[in-house]
């Protein structure tokens, strides 16, 4: 990961409606949800639910895969703690003891 590709991420991460949206489909690992039911869950127009789904996609945050008629997303996980991962990348160098242990902090459920 690199500094363009978090700012990219916490830019799209910055509303409110696509935080709710990333933790709903954190919670639905590894299955992931329609667009149908992450507006019904959140109560969110659709319209309105595509523009962030859209955004969510470009950034990376989401991984979309076509079932019939319906679009199935899926957190991306792996991203998600690549950004953990590259925050934490020099936790306490002056002092290592007093780091936590990263190993143990991993995300759940991967899912690409």
């Amino acid at each position: 990961m690199d500094k363009l590709q978090a700012k990219k991420i916490f830019e799209s991460l910055a509303s409110g409606i696509r935080l709710d949206v990333f933790r709903l489909l954190v919670k639905h690992a590894p299955t992931g949800l329609v667009a149908g039911e992450i507006a019904a869950l959140l109560d969110l127009p659709p319209n309105n639910l595509s523009f962030h789904l859209k955004a969510m996609t470009h950034a990376g945050l989401i991984n979309v895969i076509q079932e019939g008629r319906y679009q199935r997303y899926r957190a991306h996980l792996t991203l998600m703690q690549s950004l953990i991962d590259y925050l934490t990348a020099e936790c306490c160098t002056a002092d290592p003891e007093q780091c936590f242990d990263a190993s143990k902090t991993s995300i759940c459920c991967e899912s690409d």
